[in-house]
């Protein structure tokens, strides 16, 4: 169906049909009330705690922490975990890499969650030796993978390509993945969107069994990525000023599944704002989580989902984290960061009782960061 509709169909249009089919979740049906069943994907993104791009995941891969985080999802009912590879650690260690992305896979089935996984990153900044490595939470990076400098050459993307023969040669028939991802957010600079284009084409080539997808910013990119091939849209949205605009996008969503039979999902959110979007002011305690403020409207369109993220940690984005920005559900000792938030997120299953310890303090570790005061 990838040819049938072009930029104006899905821009007419607007999520959650289709779900059971493409994510093997027969029998879960979408809901909304308090005694509706649940919605059919509930997922988290996720990163360790202290890693602050994905290069840091992988090459400090620790399996203790790994189970013991996916446990936190699981106490959540989560069924879904979306993360990605590195590449630049697998072209220091393609063998390692392999390992430490069977276990998490293994470790995620253990708990009966699937994992939406993806390969290249087109937020955050060229990885440098220091870039990769830094820790210091008023500085540390997420890593554009790859570098800018690559993304615009194609005299240099036989590389990249080899990465993607290689993950798909493993893992595209893989029962344990939601679904394949060729890059987050590529659509911002055209070098990166030409990119990821030409490696979505290699993952078709190579294509199995899991689902194939973009990581968009909105339906509107969608329109391009169905030309691509893409079997699942995807769409983000952070940090909208009241419920009412989610009410109204999430409706748009679900139209966009009707129209093109693909699934629709909203693969990043976080809370509402005083301000909409990633450069308005804080104001308040605009500047810790609150999914509480956008769960119950996510939960009542039924709509696939990502919040960001599982673990707190002061936020992906350094222009987000130099305003003091902290994200998560889980401290590292399980505590929560707000109660109200994990029985708002469970609730997404159809069962909202959760009791646990709540901590709003800084994580010791993360303390740098913290410009609130």
């Amino acid at each position: 169906m990838a040819g049938r509709y072009g930029r104006r169909a899905v821009l007419r249009a607007g999520g959650a049909a289709g779900l059971a089919g493409i994510t093997g979740l027969a029998g879960c049906t979408v809901g909304g009330a308090e005694n509706d069943p649940p919605v059919a994907v509930r997922g988290a993104l996720y990163l360790p705690s202290r890693a602050y791009n994905t290069y840091q995941m992988w090459h400090g891969y620790d399996r203790s922490v790994i189970e013991r985080d996916l446990g936190y999802a699981d106490r959540l009912n989560l069924n879904a975990i979306r993360t990605w590879l590195s590449y630049e650690f697998w072209r220091e260690a393609p063998a390692e890499h392999a390992a430490a992305i069977d276990h998490f896979l293994s470790a995620a089935e253990e708990r009966g969650i699937r994992v939406l996984l993806g390969l290249f990153e087109g937020v955050g900044v060229d990885a440098t030796p220091q870039r990769l490595a830094n820790r210091d939470p008023r500085s540390a990076r997420a890593i554009r993978s790859p570098s800018l400098g690559v993304a615009r050459n194609p005299g240099r993307w036989d590389e990249p390509r080899e990465f993607v023969r290689w993950f798909m040669n493993r893992y595209r028939n893989d029962p344990r993945l939601l679904g394949i991802e060729v890059m987050n957010e590529p659509g911002w600079l055209g070098a990166q969107k030409a990119f990821a284009r030409e490696m979505f084409a290699v993952m078709v080539e190579r294509r199995g069994e899991a689902p194939l997808t973009v990581g968009s910013t909105s339906l509107a990119n969608d329109a391009d990525y169905t030309e691509w091939g893409s079997d699942i849209f995807q769409f983000h949205y952070n940090f909208p000023n009241n419920a009412g605009i989610y009410r109204r996008l999430l409706a748009e969503a679900a139209d966009v599944a009707t129209a093109t039979g693909k699934p629709t999902w909203l693969t990043e959110w976080q809370r509402t704002r005083s301000g909409s979007g990633f450069a308005a002011p804080i104001e308040g305690d605009d500047w810790q989580p609150d999914y509480e403020t956008l769960a119950p409207t996510i939960r009542e369109a039924g709509t696939a989902n990502f919040f960001w993220s599982l673990m707190v940690k002061p936020a992906y984005v350094l222009v987000q984290r130099r305003k003091g920005v902290l994200t998560g559900v889980f401290h590292e000792d399980g505590a929560v960061w707000d109660l109200g938030d994990a029985r708002a997120l469970k609730a997404m299953s159809g069962d909202q009782a959760f009791e646990g310890r709540e901590r709003k303090e800084w994580p010791e570790w993360a303390a740098a960061a913290n410009t609130r005061g």
